[in-house]
Parts: C-alpha cells; structure tokens; sequence
C-alpha cells in the first residue's frame, strides 16, 4: 500500500471583514497573557504563558476548585457550616471580617472568597477540608499536577505572597475553563455584583472584576493583585455562541487591568469568525479499492469541523489530506483510512480523521481470478505465451 496526497482549498462562505489589521498584530501591555477559546479549543494569544509568576488572589481559583470537588463529591454540601479560627481572623488584606464567634456557611465562604476576596475566608475553607491551610496547599498542588496544571505549585490558601505561590498564565486558564465546563451550577457566583456578608465592610462587598457593567459578556471570574504580583484578572466572557477564557498579569495599577482585559475581549470577539469548514459526509477524497465490488470509496468527515478563522483570512483555509490507498476489499463504511491537516494563517494546524463514505464488497469470483491472472501474466509472461527470454524472434 501507499500513501496518497493531496492538498486543497477549503471553501468558506461569507467572510465578514471584522477588523482592520490582522489578528497576529495584537500586544498587550501585560508582563503574561494567555487568550483562549473554549468554544473550539483555539489558542489565540499566549505571552510568557508558561512562565510560574506570583498570581497574587487569582489563586483563589484552584481554593474553589478544591471546594467545588468537596461539593460534587458529597463531601460537604451549600447549607455546612465551617468554624472560624484565630488564623482565619487574623488574616490581613481583603476579608469577610469573620470572627471565631462566626459559623459561615459554605454558599456564604463561596460568596465570601469571589465578590469579597476574602483571604479569611480561603483559610476558613483550607482548614475545613485538608485540616490545616499548609496540609490544604499540598492537596491543592497535588490536584494541579493531576490535572496537567504542571507550573502552578502553592504555599497558602488565599494567594497571600509566598515563595512556593505561583501559576502560569496557561495554568490559570486551564483552571478558569474547568470551573466553567464542570461546575456550571456555582458559576453563576462569579458574575454576582455584591456580597455585603452580615452587614459588614459595606466598602468591600463589591466584586472587584472591572468587566462585569460592561455588556460585553463578561461574567467572571477573578481578580488579584499583590506588589510582587501587579495587577491581574482571569476572566471569561460570552458572546453569542463563543466564549473565551483571558489571564493577564503584571499590569501597573487597576485602570490598567480594566483597559486591557476589555481590549482583550473585544480583540477576540473581532478579529474572528467562527466558521464550518467541512460538513459531515462531504467527499474529501476518493480512495481505489482492490478486489472490491466498487473500484473506489469516498472519504468524507465524520461530523461538521467548526474552526475560528482570522476574520481578514477570506480566501478560505489550506489543507493537505493524506490516505491510504490502495484499500483491499472488504472495506468496512466508517474505517479510518486518512486524515487532513488543515492550515490556518497565525493558528495552530488542526487534524481530523477522514473515514469511509459506505462500505465496499469483495468482488464477485470472476473479477477476482481476472485480478489474479492479471497479476500472474504480468508476473510470469514466458509461462502464459509470450515470448521467453532466451528466445530468438523470426
């Protein structure tokens, strides 16, 4: 057998010309940025992404994470309440205000630790779930590790500055997507405006993310900010039926945070189209088919491919399709026999599989001993009557 190759113009209808200059010219005034389409899986812009930087209280993310598995587990439920310690009170920077006379509940901690920052609530949580906030840092970078989060490792609960705080901007994101696509029943707390807990610090009960007033789709998810750390955001926002999780890092003061984490959002928004590139059962190729009951197969895709394409890349997309080819009979409908790579300009190659359109029969005896004597005669002509090779013409 051998390999066939192809390559092609993916034909995509209608391109809008959104923007102005192409999606490769875009800058961010952020030390680290990360830019993520979940909507397709896309990675749209990444700088010093994989560096392990201070994350300031953007690592509050992973303390709800821990807290959200403790809730799908059964572990503990919205309605527990968790003792406060003197630890907990005693924790400086943005609080709740709790008191050891408090017994909080788990909603009013989530609460608590997303619209107020509440590093006192973090701890409250830490020591309820691992025992002790420095054991609760070891589960939390353990469970990172597990999940791929391979920069991020943690000294505290809350983001508190620490030697062994720190996160990547890939890891962040990574995060913040897991929040959205497993836990859509606690998402809904990071879009809550306020949280004005038993009356208190009527100065920080409001959520600190700049976007939220905006109408741009912006719906979580969170702030930080340390001196070592600058200013960050991990955010998401949804338009239409795209969303796109943001992390940027390293900004000067909050008018900063707020000015790129919009530019951001818009730039993603607009300098993109999501398009369908290929429909599910359109022929892509044809592979021949040997001793078959039909001389060749389509090969097609199994299900649509939906791709976000630069919006100013109107010509269509570039893909090379690769196959097996000859097929031997019999050829099952749906065998992967191929894939295509498609090109986008400034974008990841994407990969699919290309399977059989229908299934192909054996050939009937008669084509198959013509095949065979075929082979043979071509083989072996002396034996069948042609001349031999050591015979002299007259």
């Amino acid at each position: 057998m051998r390999l066939t190759a192809t390559r092609l113009l993916l034909a995509v209808t209608t391109f809008l010309i959104l923007a102005t200059l192409p999606a490769r010219a875009f800058d961010t005034r952020a030390s680290a940025a990360f830019v993520y389409d979940v909507s397709t899986g896309t990675v749209l812009f990444e700088k010093q992404a994989d560096i392990a930087l201070p994350p300031a209280s953007m690592s509050k993310l992973m303390t709800l994470n821990m807290l959200f598995e403790a809730l799908q587990d059964g572990r503990t439920n919205l309605e527990t309440r968790f003792g406060v310690s003197p630890r907990a009170q005693a924790m400086g920077g943005s609080t709740m205000f709790l008191n050891t006379s408090d017994r909080p509940s788990v909603e009013e901690l989530i609460q608590g630790i997303i619209v107020n920052s509440g590093n006192d609530a973090c701890v409250v949580v830490a020591e309820a779930l691992g025992g002790t906030e420095d054991a609760f840092a070891q589960m939390m970078t353990e469970r990172a590790a597990a999940l791929g989060m391979v920069n991020s490792s943690f000294g505290n609960a809350s983001g508190w500055p620490h030697p062994r705080q720190r996160m990547s901007m890939r890891d962040l994101s990574m995060l913040a997507t897991r929040l959205i696509v497993e836990f859509p029943e606690y998402y809904h707390y990071f879009s809550q405006s306020e949280f004005p807990f038993d009356g208190r610090a009527p100065d920080n009960r409001f959520n600190r993310n700049p976007l939220l007033k905006l109408g741009i789709g912006a719906d979580g998810l969170k702030t930080g900010h340390t001196n070592e750390a600058g200013y960050g955001l991990v955010g998401s926002a949804l338009q239409g039926n795209r969303r796109i999780v943001f992390v940027v890092s390293g900004l000067t003061s909050e008018a900063a945070r707020a000015e790129e984490a919009e530019s951001i959002v818009n730039w993603a928004f607009r300098q993109f189209a999501m398009k369908t590139v290929v429909r599910a059962g359109a022929e892509m190729a044809q592979a021949d088919v040997w001793l078959g009951d039909a001389p060749n197969v389509g090969l097609v895709a199994m299900s649509d491919v939906t791709l976000l394409i630069p919006a100013l890349q109107r010509d269509g997309v570039n893909a090379d399709i690769t196959w097996t080819d000859p097929l031997v009979a019999p050829v099952a409908a749906g065998q992967q026999v191929g894939r295509m790579v498609i090109h986008r300009n400034d974008m990841p190659d994407t990969t699919i599989a290309l399977v059989t359109a229908n299934a192909v029969g054996p050939a009937k005896f008669s084509a198959r001993f013509k095949a065979a004597f075929g082979i043979a005669r071509a083989m072996l002509p002396g034996a069948l009557g042609g001349e031999t090779s050591g015979g002299q013409a007259n």
